[in-house]
C-alpha cells in the first residue's frame, strides 16, 4: 500500500471509530481464516466455522466500504 493510502487509512480510522473497529476485526478474521486454510483437512465443524468467518469478513468489508464512500464525499 502506498504511503498516501496508509495516511488516508490512518486518518479514516482516527475519525471513524466504527471503521477502526471493523478494520481490526477484519484483520483478526483474516488470521483465523489463514489458520484454518493451513490445515490439510477440515472437519465439518471447521468447514462451517470457515464459512462463518468468510461471511463475517465480507459483511465487515462491505460496511467499511460504505463508511469510506461516505467519508470521501
Amino acid at each position: 500500500m502506498e504511503g498516501q493510502d496508509l495516511a488516508s487509512l490512518q486518518k479514516l480510522c482516527d475519525e471513524r471509530p466504527r471503521f477502526r473497529l471493523l478494520f481490526e476485526e477484519h484483520q483478526l478474521l483474516e488470521k483465523q481464516l489463514t489458520m484454518l486454510d493451513q490445515k490439510p483437512h477440515l472437519t465439518p465443524e471447521e468447514e462451517l466455522e470457515r464459512k462463518k468467518i468468510q461471511k463475517l469478513k465480507l459483511a465487515g468489508k462491505d460496511e467499511m466500504e460504505h463508511i469510506k464512500r461516505e467519508w470521501t464525499q
